[in-house]
């Protein structure tokens, strides 16, 4: 019998994840907020290869419209920390070399970040055919960051805890966003320390999303629209009040209801159609705005890429 070689590379694509619901309570002594939130990962990408070798390190390539110095160095990169972790955890000391083609936008509460974690984990598991449990990559993913283990599962998705207890919901529609990234990023520890002092009396424990589950079971998009929610939006607005503005032209060009992204500062609008969101993208490019994106939704969560 012949015996089975490892690959010597795997490519992993991970998606862009939006909020479709984002309750958020007191802070904790700890410092974390508990949060309840409904996750839908939608179809803007990073693909990350990962090929054995004799040194570790990380090429990187961007799409036109993310600025590569917003990358964080390989010494600082989650891509690389999630690869020290999962190296630990096998007992490993091999080294691994990176490539990575961002298109999420950076910094803009799309957890382009927590993706490229999550393809790292997923990559070195099947590069090495160590055979890890999903428990077990959810685990690792968890010690990485909140949104890491929704990056691996994917679809439509209730988070609880810090967001990283991952349940996945049965989202039989398909969902029409447009995108749009800012320039200057939003720091997600600043938006949390503003809504703790616009909302100093926010509930220990956040209300569940049930709206917003039985908007997603209807399949109508204008409920759905009307059934969004974010607890972030108004710190993010008040920290940057063009979001608002922009959510305003968005809805007026067409979308049935705008929304910034998490914590921003993108701001994702849903449509009614495919249609619709190509009417709202020629809308907002008419407004001034460069980089809209269109992105449909649910998409899978990490997976294996095909290498030619």
């Amino acid at each position: 019998m012949t015996a089975l070689r490892s690959p010597v590379s795997v490519s992993v694509r991970a998606a862009a994840k939006i909020n479709l619901h984002l309750g958020v309570g007191a802070v904790r002594e700890d410092g974390f907020h508990p949060l309840e939130t409904v996750y839908q990962a939608i179809g803007l990408y990073d693909d990350l290869t990962m090929t054995a070798h004799h040194h570790t390190g990380m090429v990187l390539e961007t799409a036109d419209y993310i600025d590569p110095a917003d990358i964080p160095s390989a010494s600082e990169n989650i891509a690389i920390r999630a690869l020290e972790l999962v190296r630990a955890h096998t007992g490993s000391d091999g080294q691994e070399h990176l490539s990575l083609v961002k298109s999420i936008p950076v910094a803009g509460g799309m957890a382009g970040g927590s993706a490229d974690a999550a393809a790292a984990l997923l990559a070195y598991d099947r590069l090495h055919n160590c055979g890890l449990t999903d428990d077990v990559l959810l685990g690792l993913a968890a010690e990485l960051g909140s949104d890491v283990p929704f990056s691996l599962v994917g679809g439509t998705a209730r988070g609880r805890g810090r967001g990283e207890l991952v349940q996945p919901l049965d989202d039989r529609g398909t969902w029409w966003w447009v995108a749009v990234p800012s320039k200057v990023g939003l720091s997600t520890p600043d938006v949390y320390r503003h809504f703790d002092r616009l909302f100093p009396h926010a509930l220990a424990e956040p209300a569940a999303p049930d709206d917003l589950l039985s908007a997603l079971a209807s399949g109508e998009p204008l409920r759905l629209a009307r059934a969004l929610h974010n607890d972030l939006q108004a710190p993010a607005i008040d920290l940057r009040p063009e979001l608002g503005t922009l959510i305003e032209r968005g809805e007026r060009e067409g979308a049935l209801r705008g929304l910034v992204s998490g914590s921003g500062p993108t701001c994702v609008f849903l449509c009614d159609s495919l249609d619709g969101a190509h009417a709202v993208v020629a809308g907002l490019h008419g407004a001034g705005h460069d980089v809209v994106l269109i992105a449909n939704g649910p998409v899978a969560g990490a997976h294996l890429l095909e290498l030619p």
